[in-house]
């Protein structure tokens, strides 16, 4: 029986999100990175308007933990433990069956532990710093963007995928160059033009710069669970959505005029 055509959406918010899904969308992944960046537009969007709702309410930091509480709850914290469970895997001086076999485990070691709690802090900090600036709330829209962006990459072809994965080999070249080229422009496109509408220029431009800034820290990411693993797993996609939206966070955070 083939797809239907709508089942790609449904069937990335189903692995991606807590929302209930059709039927349609819990058969297949084949969905699942393709459409990762029409996910990460929608979840961003829900971030920066709880971000935003908490900055007016209470205060910028408060808003921005509330966007990350927001961002876990709306995805099952679904990629912070795969940061956890990817730092604990290249952390330590250890051989790659010994690796993937700790990222494979249920708890979370020290340096995942500490990858978490940095990582949060870092998000928290940038988030409170652009929520308390002008058009900032952007940022926060596109990390969440970016992240999934950045995601989808791990599913181009000749992406090697580490041994025992089963997810990994279940999404493995289902992104095609000319999809993820056509989403990379749209994503950093659509930042620009909202930036150069709230804040002129500098925004644009800074939000530009802060997408390529993630997608590249996810990129190093990838190369090093690549050399390290033998491939990228789900826990490495997971790492390198966190990576990207930290990046990006930080960067517009530094640079925002």
């Amino acid at each position: 029986m083939s797809r239907p055509r709508w089942a790609g959406p449904l069937e990335s918010v189903a692995l991606l999100t807590v929302v209930r899904v059709p039927a349609a969308g819990t058969t297949s992944t084949r969905g699942v990175l393709p459409w990762a960046p029409l996910v990460g537009l929608a979840l961003g969007g829900v971030a920066a308007g709880v971000g935003v709702l908490g900055a007016a309410l209470v205060s910028p930091l408060a808003g921005s933990v509330l966007a990350l509480a927001a961002l876990a709850a709306l995805t099952r914290a679904l990629h912070l433990d795969g940061l956890a469970d990817t730092a604990d895997g290249l952390g330590p001086l250890r051989g790659r069956e010994r690796a993937l076999q700790v990222m494979h485990q249920g708890d979370v070691g020290p340096f995942g532990v500490v990858a978490l709690v940095l990582v949060l802090l870092l998000q928290a900090a940038a988030g409170a710093a652009l929520l308390a600036a002008d058009g900032g709330w952007l940022a926060l829209w596109t990390a969440v963007a970016v992240a999934r962006l950045a995601m989808a990459r791990a599913g181009l072809p000749g992406v090697p995928t580490a041994e025992g994965s089963s997810l990994g080999r279940a999404v493995a070249g289902t992104v095609s160059a000319l999809w993820l080229a056509g989403w990379v422009v749209l994503v950093l496109t659509g930042a620009a033009a909202a930036g150069w509408a709230a804040g002129g220029a500098g925004t644009a431009a800074t939000l530009t710069g802060a997408g390529v800034a993630g997608l590249a820290a996810a990129e190093a990411v990838r190369a090093r669970a690549s050399a390290r693993l033998g491939g990228v797993t789900g826990d490495v996609m997971g790492a390198m959505g966190e990576a990207a939206a930290t990046v990006v966070l930080l960067v517009a955070a530094a640079s925002l005029p």
